[in-house]
């Protein structure tokens, strides 16, 4: 079984224990026995214990680049589903779980950066993307950038209702610097680079210097961000192919009763050739069970 048969089957188990559990009482643990409690801190002491972490925070705040802030459509990220204006606590959990288990995978394999697909249209990845931008950026020590790589139908701005200027666009056809296509969605430590239209021979222009030169210019910020790209559908070209020498890590996105079995049997051949971070099971049928996220 595969990786990713193997994460939409874990799923259905977890759905199943799921039930079984709130049928089934559970046995009652003893209390812990009661602890020593350890001796206070006067306010001197405690100060130079969080000091180090604070202005190590501090620092990295004074470094980060100012971004334009612009402007945003809430109803449109409403309408899309995007958690900045969506309030859907199982979703939130989902994505919260999603975050600290990447970032964990991430910081293990020292990797900054990882490229977001699925197998075909509509199966979430972009939503997944910006959701999973907003929920790393909530960690404090955690710096993201969000870029729309899907040249052949980039939607990022669309969803976020976003309103701007230069655009990657303009960056790969050399009209534009690399600060100039940086966007602030009113959000702390996110920055957006977005595409605004679609881009012919996409697969080339991917492969191409003036794309290794955005990916270095993304690496070389301070603080080092975490990357995010999101990607066209794994199986509908070979634009995620050509980009993976400049990504450390792949995360795909299958959705549950729309990704055929033979879509996942074509991505399981290609991401053998990939870092692959983990599998997100996007459209759960048990809305308790939310989103799922495994390696």
């Amino acid at each position: 079984m595969s990786l990713i048969e193997a994460a939409v089957q874990k799923a259905k188990n977890l759905t199943e224990m799921g039930r079984n559990r709130a049928m089934t009482p559970q046995p009652v643990e003893p209390l812990p026995e009661p602890q020593p409690k350890e001796p206070s801190l006067a306010p001197t002491q405690r100060e130079r214990m969080v000091e180090p972490d604070a202005a190590a925070v501090a620092a990295r705040v004074a470094q980060a680049r100012v971004l334009p802030i612009a402007r945003v459509d809430s109803e449109a990220m409403e309408r899309n589903g995007v958690l900045l204006h969506v309030t859907d606590n199982s979703a939130q959990r989902s994505y919260r779980i999603l975050r600290t288990r990447l970032q964990q995978r991430m910081q293990a394999q020292n990797w900054h950066s990882v490229a977001i697909t699925s197998c075909g249209v509509g199966d979430g990845k972009t939503l997944t993307s910006i959701n999973l931008a907003l929920a790393l950026a909530r960690d404090v020590n955690t710096w993201v950038y969000l870029v729309d790589l899907d040249l052949q139908r980039p939607q990022l701005a669309s969803y976020l209702g976003l309103q701007f200027d230069k655009s990657l666009n303009d960056y790969l056809t050399g009209e534009a610097r690399f600060e100039d296509i940086l966007y602030s969605p009113g959000v702390e430590r996110v920055a957006i680079i977005p595409c605004a239209r679609p881009v012919q021979n996409a697969s080339d222009v991917l492969g191409s210097p003036r794309t290794r030169e955005l990916c270095r210019a993304l690496a070389a910020e301070v603080p080092r961000p975490i990357v995010i790209f999101d990607m066209p559908p794994l199986l509908m070209g070979d634009d995620v192919l050509k980009f993976h020498p400049n990504v450390d890590s792949t995360l795909l996105v299958v959705s549950e009763g729309r990704t055929p079995r033979s879509s996942l049997e074509q991505a399981q051949e290609i991401l053998q050739e990939m870092s692959l971070l983990g599998v997100v099971l996007n459209r759960s049928a048990e809305t308790l069970m939310g989103s799922y996220y495994y390696y």
